[in-house]
């Protein structure tokens, strides 16, 4: 090892199996891998989950860097500079600067020096042991572990080791600081933008042109609102320099602008129906909590488009299949019937779609319209997506906040020509070990889809499924 003032991390194999490219995001800081991370890589390599796949990328990251330098004495460190594979697989673009440290193997074994209730045979004390060491045959080193396993970083700084999150996969500092997709405007804004103001219809849609402060900071699809007496509701269309195009929207209110028999309860949903309506759109991601009518609206949306517009030739359903408590194992039947038991968000919400009257009449056309709808709305497994491409299709992606940047990014590149992707999701409510609030997949798209003129994003506030359900939202 050099001499030179660097710290020295030392990667836990959850690290890698959450973000292989975690060796090249240290910057000029050396990197060290304890032999028993190699074997365990190794152990979770088999297999067709994401964690397993990660492993084997992992283990390839490595063997590039053997084979960019077979001249170089493996005890003096690799040099991580050329980050292999990743300009390839299109993950090294968000790399802050090329690493300019080195990677590191443990070559011999190390003295214990834990204490006796924590025996070196398990893996993460082994990890320790070998912190312990570093500390003390590299003072000039300041050695930090860095871990997914919360119990692993308390052991960790009890025998005085420092330890940290990986926290370079995490896109906000904090959730409060997600994109909400919706802006006030102030009280005096059409005395400070109205002066050169342009208006124009067109196809009964209503445009300004507006020029001033606050356009500057807009991004296209943002919903606007005044709370005046007009109750003022706009979308930002195109920035343009110093201003901006922005759009009168639709008012989804009343039972004739209705969607598919579903009217707006509030100003957000009625922003949602909006983005969801609009072909021009192909990428909508709506948050909130229990309640706010995500799943309800894009249904809506999907099914007013697909049956009676025919923008979109069928609707697909999918989510990922975490369960909430215990596993209830194997499921017999198709894919679909497989699927059938996590989809009871999507059942709930089309009889509230379907609901057509009492009597036989009522059911015999209940009847008809359900058939209808089970031959046009299709239920897919997200472990089934790779390698497909959706021609005119209106994609949902239920509990989005469960999926993994890299799963995200495998399912909005199946979307082909004519193909508007929804997805719906809570970030409060994960259920996916090692993800959060601030590194799911769905704030993870929030942030890098946010300004781009074919997406749209609205976070759903108010809660319109019951006042029981509104009531223990707050105070559960």
């Amino acid at each position: 090892m050099t001499d030179a003032e660097r710290r020295l991390f030392i990667l836990d194999t959850n690290v890698l199996m959450h973000d292989p490219s975690a060796l090249f995001r240290f910057k000029e800081h050396d990197v060290y891998l304890p032999m028993v991370v190699l074997e365990e890589l190794d152990a979770g390599k088999k297999g067709m989950s994401e964690t397993a796949r990660n492993a084997r990328q992992s283990s390839r990251f490595i063997d590039e860097l053997m084979v960019n330098h077979p001249d170089e004495p493996i005890r003096h460190g690799l040099p991580l500079a050329e980050v292999p594979f990743l300009a390839a697989n299109g993950n090294g673009h968000d790399l802050e600067k090329t690493p300019a440290g080195r990677l590191f193997f443990e070559m011999q074994s190390h003295s214990s020096a834990l204490p006796e209730s924590l025996p070196g045979s398990r893996p993460d004390n082994s990890i320790l042991g070998t912190a312990l060491a570093l500390m003390s045959e590299h003072p000039e080193y300041r050695v930090t572990l860095v871990s997914k396993d919360i119990n692993l970083r308390i052991k960790a700084n009890v025998v005085g080791i420092h330890a940290e999150d990986y926290y370079n996969d995490q896109v906000l500092e904090d959730a409060s600081l997600l994109y909400s997709g919706v802006h006030a405007l102030p009280a005096d804004f059409w005395e400070t933008h109205g002066k050169q103001m342009e208006s124009w219809q067109e196809e009964g849609r209503t445009f300004y042109r507006l020029t001033g402060p606050e356009s500057t900071d807009w991004v296209p699809n943002e919903c606007l609102y005044l709370d005046d007496e007009d109750e003022f509701e706009a979308l930002v269309r195109r920035t343009e320099g110093d201003g901006a195009i922005i759009e009168h929207a639709r008012r989804f209110y009343s039972e004739k602008q209705s969607v598919w028999g579903i009217k707006a309860l509030n100003r957000e949903q009625n922003f949602a129906l909006n983005l969801l309506m609009d072909p021009e759109i192909e990428f909508v991601t709506l948050v909130g909590m229990a309640g706010t009518g995500k799943t309800l609206l894009t249904l809506a949306a999907g099914l007013e488009q697909t049956l009676d517009d025919r923008t979109y030739n069928e609707i697909i359903m999918t989510r990922v299949t975490v369960p909430v408590g215990d596993d209830i194992g194997f499921l017999p039947g198709t894919e679909e019937e497989k699927m059938t038991p996590w989809m009871g968000a999507l059942m709930d919400n089309l009889e509230v779609l379907t609901q057509t009257g009492d009597g036989d009449g009522g059911s015999w056309e209940r009847q008809a319209t359900n058939d209808l709808l089970s031959s046009r709305i299709k239920v897919r497994s997200v472990n089934f997506m790779r390698g497909r491409t959706f021609l005119n299709r209106y994609l949902i992606i239920d509990e989005a906040q469960n999926l993994t940047p890299k799963q995200m990014k495998t399912l909005i590149t199946r979307a082909g020509p004519g193909t508007k992707i929804v997805c719906l999701g809570n970030i409060a409510q994960i259920d996916t070990p090692y993800l959060s609030e601030t590194n799911c997949g769905l704030t993870y798209v929030v942030d890098r889809f946010k300004g781009w003129e074919h997406a749209g994003h609205i976070i759903l506030t108010r809660g319109e499924r019951s006042r029981l359900a509104d009531y223990a939202s707050e105070v559960l």
